[in-house]
């Protein structure tokens, strides 16, 4: 029996990480139920068993997407020290991340989709920010609370509306002018890390 309910729990896993992709890639009114349920290789049936709805399915791949950040800023403050921003940064605003929307961030894929949702997703969606941009401020220098968030949420702010700029960009030349331009703004924007303060 229990068995089978891994399996079970790896099944869900695995149709809420397609549709996460499917949300990112085409955006919410780029693809029907229909479309996600076959990316995740389900029926339609099963998808609405499952989800609920379409817009269920939306805030359960917001969430989950959101949840990839909150893991995600912690292994780059262990992992690079004072130079975690830089490396962030880097990475956020790398080509690999640029071009790959089905597998990006879902804080600049899915955040102007929120914005044509009710309060309770806006509600889910400014919790989960909120706790992205205290782990932000926790890994920057300053004895204000209030200084150190208020730069956090600047630097998460360059950095989503930056890529969707990137993102929209059609030469090479202009997308790696305009990418450096915004790693310049958003490392800027952060100031010094907890790690660099100490030295």
């Amino acid at each position: 029996m229990r068995h089978k309910g891994v399996d079970k729990e790896e099944t869900r896993q695995k149709i809420r990480e397609a549709v996460g992709r499917g949300f990112r890639k085409y955006g919410y009114s780029g693809i029907g139920v229909d479309g996600l349920a076959k990316a995740a290789g389900v029926t339609s049936g099963a998808f609405y068993s499952h989800f609920g709805s379409k817009d269920g399915a939306f805030e359960i791949a917001l969430t989950a997407g959101l949840d990839e950040v909150i893991e995600g800023v912690p292994v780059f403050q262990n992992e690079h020290g004072g130079d975690w921003v830089k490396a962030f940064v880097d990475y956020y605003l790398g080509k690999p991340h640029r071009v790959d929307l089905e597998c990006g961030c879902a804080m600049a894929t899915l955040t102007p989709e929120v914005v044509r949702f009710d309060t309770k997703v806006h509600a889910a969606f400014e919790k989960k920010m909120t706790m992205i941009a205290d782990l932000v401020a926790n890994g920057l220098a300053g004895s204000s609370n209030e200084d150190r968030r208020a730069r956090a949420w600047s630097m998460l702010g360059v950095l989503i509306g930056g890529l969707n700029v990137v993102r929209a960009l059609n030469s090479t030349k202009v997308t790696e002018e305009v990418s450096e331009a915004i790693k310049a703004a958003a490392i800027k924007a952060a100031g010094r890390t907890r790690a660099q303060n100490k030295f």
